[in-house]
């Protein structure tokens, strides 16, 4: 066992090494050819505008009937303080992000933040694996695409580790976090659902509240932004994703870009991967999601059948997982599902595959299988035009399924797990859950300890030894 744990976290480093090696050759790639290589964003002039164009409308009106935003009024709030806003008033796009020097130092500054946390998280789950877990999530491919993007994830990253991380004790600041995690992304409103699989009422009903205060405090802060807005944009934002360009599958979250490309109208998928490949993509594609979304939930409620065996972490990986493959998000939005990932301990085939998973999607790194027609285009850090050399590559066909697999391999341990436990009949050694449901034929209930009860405390005192005659 010894062993197996020491290749394990050799493996762990090596890992980390390798993007470390990728990041070197990727800055190498950019101070070569004036831009970042794939699989960052193929357009090297919209750098940072995820922050910039809401940033905008944080200092304008029309937020939501005119841009449309899917997001609560908090992101908003929260931009609008920690931009310049001279910069914006009738200078909406790139001139607005070379002129607001402070949105540029505190995005920075909040990606920082977000290295710090990590770190420090890392180091209080376990010391021995903290460097190369810290390292895989702050330098890898998909904070950096957050970076690079300049998306608020990265702050809804330090309110979900501070909400559900090791860092903070009271729970009325986790119940906050927690519920300024879902004011920034609508979908992280499972992470508090998942709770209830543990019996933690009080906790999810602290967190709602939270939720509600905080949405109704930015609310009139901002002075738009209702919830049938808000979920107007959102389904008009599902019912709307059509891609009509390969380079929009670089850094899916999931495999539904890639199925939406064979219904383009523009880019003439059928005559470039042919009638089979096509209709096998659109067959399959809905038979990998319902079957990864089918296993997450039976998951789910394995764990609902024993709350006590299972590390309240898994549920956050199985509950974002369950979100961002439903819908697509971004590849940014896989640091969240990594962070909860890496708190596993490298036990077991599943757990291991997990962890391996996860660090192979934080290489910065692609391989090219074919060439596509080199673009001239503006690079944002260097102000010039370049030729941009475009490729076909490996990583927008496996990234979202080994993405996808890390959750599913964590609900099949879950499912594993329980049926053990149940096997073994663990419940009926944990007086202390002896309220709950059994749920299940043939289970043995709690029996008191040997000892002498506690009156009205429900606690009880081991029976003392007896002296020998």
């Amino acid at each position: 066992m010894i062993a197996k744990h020491s290749v394990f976290r050799a493996f762990e480093y090596l890992m980390a090494l390798t993007i470390i090696a990728a990041l070197v050759y990727d800055f190498w790639y950019f101070f070569t050819y004036k831009y970042f290589p794939q699989p960052f964003f193929y357009d090297m002039g919209d750098t940072w505008m995820d922050w910039f164009n809401p940033a905008y409308w944080s200092h304008v009106s029309g937020t939501y009937d005119s841009y449309l935003t899917i997001y609560p009024p908090l992101t908003y709030v929260i931009l609008k303080g920690i931009t310049w806003g001279p910069c914006y008033p009738g200078a909406q796009g790139g001139w607005s992000r070379e002129c607001d020097v402070l949105g540029i130092v505190s995005l920075h500054i909040v990606y920082l933040l977000c290295v710090i946390l990590t770190a420090w998280t890392f180091l209080k789950v376990d010391r021995r694996t903290a460097l190369p877990r810290s390292l895989a999530i702050s330098i890898g491919l998909p904070m950096l695409w957050g970076l690079d993007r300049g998306n608020v994830i990265l702050i809804t990253y330090i309110f979900m580790l501070l909400a559900y991380g090791p860092l903070l004790r009271s729970a009325r600041l986790r119940w906050l976090f927690a519920g300024l995690a879902v004011n920034m992304k609508v979908y992280l409103i499972g992470t508090i659902a998942a709770q209830l699989l543990h019996r933690r009422w009080r906790w999810a009903e602290g967190a709602l509240i939270a939720t509600a205060l905080v949405y109704l405090v930015t609310y009139a802060l901002f002075g738009s932004g209702t919830p049938v807005e808000i979920y107007h944009n959102i389904t008009a934002y599902a019912d709307g994703l059509v891609i009509n360009n390969p380079l929009d599958i670089w850094m899916a979250s999931t495999l539904l870009p890639l199925q939406q490309l064979t219904y383009s109208d523009v880019f003439p998928t059928l005559l470039i991967l042919g009638s089979r490949l096509t209709v096998l993509i659109d067959t399959l594609v809905p038979i990998i999601m319902h079957s990864a979304q089918t296993i997450i939930l039976i998951g789910a409620f394995a764990c609902f059948v024993r709350p006590e065996v299972i590390p309240r972490s898994r549920m956050l990986v199985l509950s974002v997982g369950l979100a961002v493959m439903s819908t697509e998000v971004s590849g940014y939005t896989e640091i969240i599902v990594l962070l909860f990932a890496f708190m596993e301990p490298a036990r077991g085939f599943l757990r291991r595959y997990a962890l391996a998973a996860g660090y192979l999607v934080c290489i910065p790194f692609d391989i090219n299988i074919d060439s596509l027609p080199p673009l001239a285009k503006d690079t944002f850090f260097f102000g010039t035009s370049v030729i941009v050399e475009y490729a076909v590559q490996i990583g927008p066909f496996i990234r979202p399924l080994v993405t996808l697999s890390i959750p599913v391999a964590l609900a099949l341990l879950t499912i594993i797990e329980v049926w053990r436990d149940i096997r073994l009949q663990g419940w009926a050694a944990r007086w202390r859950f002896r309220h709950d449901a059994p749920l299940l034929p043939g289970v043995l209930r709690p029996l008191q300890p040997a000892g002498r009860a506690i009156a009205g405390t429900g606690e009880w005192t081991p029976r003392p030894p007896s002296l020998p005659v």
